[in-house]
């Protein structure tokens, strides 16, 4: 019966900063975490690491590529076989974080069409926006074509994430699935320039992926407040 009720997370992108700490307050509370990175050294570090918060009975590790489909079936297949389940995931992974204080606004009138119609936003037509932004911004036309020019491909993905937050709440409705933007976080992605600790940045994730069943889901927060998309 203690297995049953044992819960599972797998939290990508965590052999550091945020991810690293959503790894051990997961693990804190009893969760069983596998702590997941591409760089296999760095990931196993990370874990010996958490053996100093005596969180070793609570972590495994195992390595993943997010860009790299073969390496998700990886983790997939040894999630079936050692656990059987998975109740938590965090989609923490990313690269080349910056600081945008600006409120999101796509001028576009397309994408505004289709990004705001949430009843029938689908997975087509959120790739359909994504191929024509590529398009415009390899032709340099994303000014002329009313997409954002400050941190355009940034915002841009941000703004894909949190629609497709929208479509998979929609398609699963009995998971909670929401998106979180944490704050401003000091770390390494950044150059540490960030202004909160690593620890407020984590909580925010956690208390999300800890939310019992009947949650609100296809929410986006920004830390604690939901916030419009």
């Amino acid at each position: 019966m203690a297995e049953e009720r044992k819960r599972y997370a797998v939290v990508t992108g965590a052999n550091k900063g945020i991810g690293f700490e959503i790894v051990r307050q997961l693990a804190s509370k009893g969760i069983v975490v596998v702590l997941t990175a591409r760089d296999e050294k760095k990931g196993l570090e990370a874990v010996e690491k958490l053996k100093d918060f005596g969180l070793s009975d609570h972590v495994v590790f195992h390595q993943l590529d997010v860009s790299d489909p073969a390496s998700i079936v990886s983790l997939a297949d040894f999630i079936k076989a050692k656990f059987g389940k998975l109740d938590i995931l965090v989609n923490n992974a990313g690269i080349n974080g910056v600081k945008v204080d600006a409120d999101v606004n796509i001028p576009n009138e397309r994408a505004q069409g289709f990004l705001g119609d949430v009843e029938n936003l689908t997975e087509e037509k959120l790739d359909e926006i994504l191929k024509e932004f590529l398009k415009d911004f390899k032709e340099g036309s994303v000014e002329a074509k009313g997409w954002p020019t400050f941190l355009s491909a940034y915002t841009i993905s941000k703004v894909a994430v949190n629609a497709y937050t929208r479509i998979l709440a929609k398609k699963y409705p009995s998971f909670c699935i929401n998106c979180v933007c944490p704050g401003y976080v000091k770390t390494d992605i950044n150059g540490n320039t960030g202004i909160l600790p690593v620890e407020e940045g984590a909580a925010k994730p956690v208390r999300l992926a800890l939310l019992p069943d009947g949650s609100p889901s296809g929410m986006f927060f920004v830390r604690q407040e939901v916030s419009s998309f």
